[in-house]
């Protein structure tokens, strides 16, 4: 029986930025699409889309993002029967997941606290336990590995700012998740990557903060101030496909006017 490999997405936002992305990118090289998203009218708008596009997609919504709701659904997806006869198997997966806060330290709030930690910390680490379960389930495949966890960072997964505080003490904890998971199930021939994304993303929603039309057209035309979503998917899927020999754990993605 022929093997059809899976690509879990938690967090696909609007359908516009880089978890959607990253759902085509790996579908147009035969991936089956599963996806997690908290707006299901998002969700569901985006997984039809998919399946029009000839897609293999499947929506699973939850209510929240919390250890109990990530654990339940990802369990679900490895559950999940496919509607086409080959065996499936989770071969990547992708954290796109995020929350921050952009205040001052001492206008954070015990919430804003609180949600950074589950969105940046807890609930990634609830879905990297059941996603390297689904992995250890799998054979090596011909690059060596039994599947591959990415995690989307920030420019705060490393350095902290002025209003960084809440957003970048979740980032940094999710990076040293990241490392940790790939310093132990390596050698399991499971392979973890995290990407630092240092630039703002050119999506609906990022174009449409400027107010000004001429700044608008020239951050939407302009590819050396801002990333292009699809690129950034397409750096995932690198990732996916390298053999054990050669494994990044960690890239560093930015536009080519972007200050270091």
């Amino acid at each position: 029986m022929s093997v059809r490999p899976v690509i879990v997405i938690a967090g696909i936002g609007n359908g516009g930025g880089t978890g959607a992305a990253t759902a085509r990118v790996f579908s147009k090289q035969g991936y089956r699409v599963a996806l997690i998203a908290r707006n299901a009218d998002q969700l569901n708008k985006f997984t039809a889309e998919l399946k029009q596009a000839g897609t293999e997609a499947a929506a699973f919504h939850v209510p929240d993002y919390s250890y109990g709701s990530v654990t339940g659904v990802v369990e679900s997806i490895r559950r999940y029967q496919w509607p086409s006869a080959e065996k499936a198997e989770i071969r990547v997966a992708l954290w796109n997941a995020s929350f921050g806060a952009w205040k001052s330290f001492l206008d954070v709030t015990e919430k804003d606290v609180h949600d950074s930690a589950e969105a940046n910390f807890i609930v990634p680490f609830a879905f990297s336990r059941q996603i390297i379960l689904a992995f250890q389930e799998n054979e090596m495949n011909e690059l060596g590995k039994r599947g591959t966890l990415l995690f989307t960072g920030a420019t705060a997964s490393w350095r902290g700012n002025v209003t960084t505080s809440v957003f970048a003490a979740g980032k940094f904890a999710e990076r040293a998740l990241s490392q940790s998971l790939n310093k132990e199930f390596g050698r399991q021939n499971i392979h973890v990557a995290h990407a630092i994304i240092d630039g703002g993303i050119l999506t609906d929603r990022s174009a449409a903060r400027h107010s000004d039309p001429e700044a608008h057209k020239r951050y939407v035309e302009n590819a050396d101030i801002r990333l292009d979503a699809e690129s950034i998917a397409k750096s995932y899927l690198y990732l996916a496909n390298q053999d054990r020999s050669a494994w990044t754990w960690e890239l560093d993605l930015r536009p080519a006017h972007e200050k270091w």
